[in-house]
């Protein structure tokens, strides 16, 4: 495995060795020792598997009091995946880095505690299975609009299909965020 430090401290993209033949492949996709190695070295809680066609823009989430990191992976289509430093005290506040995971590249991007993370699918439809650092706690969840222009996150669908829970998402300057 390769880990490929971001823009952003603390996000990480992972590149699995695959190991392929005329049968098909076999890869790791999580190894603790090594993860731990590459500073992501927290315990996973609770794994997630969702599927989404194309245009559906998913976030930007994150819990304030429980906190989750994320393993994110798309096993099928291609999404556009996003981290976005919500932690005021941070020097990169409000900076995000995204990156194409698809069932071609097989990356996979570590999204540490204290970061929203969303996504959009851009291939027909996606699946993507991700890991969390914590459980899910519907009354911490938080989030910030996809298309706050302080962030300016450069997202790659124009009319992207948003939840209405999503659309209604306040800016990053009025959201709850990390101290």
């Amino acid at each position: 495995m390769q880990f490929l430090n971001t823009d952003l401290p603390g996000v990480i993209l992972i590149e699995p060795k695959v190991f392929a033949d005329e049968r098909g492949f076999f890869m790791e996709t999580y190894h603790q020792p090594r993860f731990a190695a590459a500073g992501i070295d927290l315990p996973f809680a609770q794994d997630n598997h969702s599927r989404s066609r194309k245009g559906v823009l998913r976030g930007l989430h994150f819990q304030l009091r429980h906190p989750q990191g994320k393993l994110v992976r798309a096993v099928q289509g291609e999404i556009f995946d996003v981290a976005v430093d919500v932690r005021r005290s941070s020097p990169t506040f409000g900076r995000w880095v995204g990156t194409i995971l698809s069932d071609a590249n097989r990356r996979q991007m570590y999204v540490p505690p204290g970061f929203a993370h969303g996504f959009c699918v851009v291939s027909e439809t996606a699946e993507v299975l991700y890991k969390t650092t914590d459980v899910y706690q519907p009354q911490d969840e938080r989030s910030v609009i996809w298309n706050d222009p302080s962030i300016g996150i450069e997202w790659p669908v124009k009319a992207p299909i948003v939840s209405d829970k999503d659309q209604s998402a306040p800016f990053l300057n009025d959201a709850e965020c990390f101290d």
